[in-house]
Order: C-alpha cells, then structure tokens, then sequence
C-alpha cells in the first residue's frame, strides 16, 4: 500500500476552462498528468461568474458540490433542473449532457469529480467538529475549512484550507478538527468493485 499524497493549495494553477467559459483549478487527476480528454479521473474546483454552458465530456460521469456562492441552478439536457447550494448534497450527472449553469445569486466556487464511464464514485461533505474516524481512498480527501488535521497509521498531517490528500489504497484514518470545520471526501471505485 502507497502512503497517501499531499496535495498543497498554493501548488496549484488556475487554468481556462475546456470551453473557455470560466476558470477551473486542478486537485488531482489521475493517471498524474493527464489532459482533459484522457484522464480517468479527476477533481477540481472551478469558479463560475457568469451564467452559461458548462463543458461537456463525453464518456464522462461529474459529480459536482457547491463549496462557496449563493448557489447555482443546473439544467441538464434528459434529466431537468436542479437548484445547488453549499448546503446541497453533490449532484451527479452525465458529463456528455448538455448542461447550462444559471447563478442562484453572485459567483459561485464549485467542486467537480469526474470519471471515465465505467468507474463508480462518490463525492461527501462531511461538518467535522473534534475527531471524525473514516477510510479514505481511493482518492482524495480535500480539507475545505477549519483548523486540524488527519493521521494516517501512524503519520499526522497538517492541514490548510483547501489542501487535499490523495489515496491510491483504502487507508482508515482520524480526521481531527479544532473546531467546525467541512471535508470531501472523493471516492473511485472501478465498477464492480
């Protein structure tokens, strides 16, 4: 088994979106340093300013969790509408779908996992306040708020906002926040698994 991976906020570098729309920052993908039509997975978080069409990604799967704004309304082509806040459980749909992104009110910052067709995975919000035991992996744990950390077997690791740890294995871990705090944990899965 790997031991899991920092992933520093202030390493990463905001680039445009696939349909220039808006500006989309990279947390993890994976194989490490794949592009944008040959990765298997990856997440990121993107900030929408605007109203407009969102990418599209064929043989693609997206979840997508509000993590800061007044919210943002999907209309995704065969499955309707739905209205997104921080507060709102993630939204999974097609990445090959034509969906357009309304603001519910000023700019919005999103999170966004996507998967080749044929992976199953899940995205959690996860309100810490003192010790929080999970497993984690494969994939990231991306530390969104709060002061704390988490211990992996018997390595602790520091956390700033933003910061994420990538798991390449299923590893239990401690997540301890020193006060209210928020976590997403992304979870990939091959199919069947």
């Amino acid at each position: 088994m790997s031991r899991p991976v920092l992933l520093p906020a202030a390493a990463r570098v905001p680039r445009p979106w696939k349909n220039g729309g808006g500006v989309t920052t990279e947390i993890a993908v994976f194989p490490d340093g794949a592009g944008l039509d040959d990765f298997d997975w990856r997440l990121s978080a993107a900030e929408v300013a605007s109203d407009g069409p969102f990418s599209t990604f064929p043989g693609i799967d997206r979840i997508i969790g509000i993590l800061a704004g007044d919210g943002l309304i999907l209309t995704v082509e065969g499955i309707g509408t739905v209205r997104l806040n921080p507060r709102s459980d993630p939204f999974a749909f097609p990445g090959d779908a034509p969906t357009d992104g309304q603001l519910a009110g000023g700019p919005v910052t999103d999170l966004n996992l996507m998967v080749r067709r044929g992976r199953t995975a899940r995205l959690e919000r996860i309100e810490l306040s003192g010790s929080h035991a999970l497993t984690a992996g494969p994939g990231v744990l991306l530390w969104q708020t709060g002061q704390g950390g988490v211990t992996v077997g018997d390595r602790a690791v520091g956390l700033a906002a933003m910061d994420g740890l990538q798991f390449a294995d299923r590893f239990p871990c401690l997540v301890q926040s020193d006060g209210p705090g928020t976590i997403w944990l992304a979870t990939i899965d091959r199919a069947g698994d």
